[in-house]
């Protein structure tokens, strides 16, 4: 299934223009969630905008933005005043400037988000922009609202694409002089190559599980454990639990718990 565009515009390089879709790269929905449960009745907890006069709770409807001026004293702002200050970055990525692809410090790189474009009519132009970025070995600086906030990016072609990284300001980011300045400069020459040896048996290649969640594997094996542990839902009748049981998400799971088990036991005998 295609995953949903999160933003929809359009990427401009002086006259050219192109309609794009942009996505996150990365994606939390796989993690374990929890929802606030009453440990008395099991039902779920939920929250919602009170008062902090009145202690009543508050419709949707009647909540607006505030900025404080003083204690108890807010200015209000409503939808129609907030739609009045978006800029053109709220729809259009702007290419300003470009600088080389490997001028921009990793500290400075936020999230990133694979850019395409939106429409067949606009491949070219997207491909011109991007194709071109790749043989000068540039990078493009653009800005974009996000959340009703104005973030920097910076566009790097990637493959048939585009990857868009907001960037941290410059008031967010401590310079590492502050903290690495009084680290010694040069190591003892003699234990360099036994390091060397180390890290030449320890080499491998890349891959994404070593950078798996061992918390989120072992939350999974105790939901599993409780689950078959639980008495059959009252809303369920027992042909649904026999089906949710035998389905493919339990085997998908099951078969991924032991690929990681065997991969396990392959790294420590090697």
């Amino acid at each position: 299934m295609a995953i949903r565009p999160y933003w929809r515009g359009y990427l401009k390089l002086s006259l050219v223009t192109c309609p794009v879709a942009m996505t996150p790269a990365t994606s939390e929905s796989e993690k374990v969630r929890f929802h606030t449960l009453n440990k008395d009745t099991g039902n779920r907890v939920v929250s919602q905008y009170v008062d902090s006069v009145t202690g009543k709770p508050v419709k949707d409807e009647n909540e607006a933005k505030g900025y404080a001026r003083g204690e108890n004293d807010y200015v209000v702002l409503n939808e129609d005043d907030l739609d009045a200050v978006q800029l053109d970055t709220v729809k259009t990525i702007d290419i300003e400037k470009f600088v080389a692809a490997d001028s921009i410090e990793w500290v400075y790189l936020e999230k990133p988000h694979y850019l395409a474009p939106d429409d067949p009519v606009g491949q070219e132009a997207f491909a011109v922009i991007r194709d071109a970025m790749a043989a000068d070995n540039v990078v493009g600086i653009s800005k974009l609202v996000i959340g009703r906030r104005e973030r920097a990016v910076v566009l790097e072609p990637r493959g048939d694409g585009i990857v868009l990284w907001t960037l941290r300001f410059g008031d967010e980011v401590r310079r590492e002089d502050g903290y690495f300045g009084e680290i010694e400069d040069e190591a003892d020459p003699d234990l360099i190559p036994l390091v060397q040896s180390l890290i030449k048996q320890k080499t491998q290649h890349w891959s994404p599980k070593m950078v798996s969640d061992p918390i989120q594997e072992t939350l999974l094996r105790i939901i599993d454990e409780k689950k078959k542990a639980m008495k059959p839902s009252k809303r369920s009748t027992p042909k649904e639990a026999d089906t949710a049981a035998r389905s493919n998400v339990v085997d998908i799971m099951s078969a991924l718990k032991a690929s990681l088990a065997t991969e396990a036991k392959r790294q420590k005998a090697v």
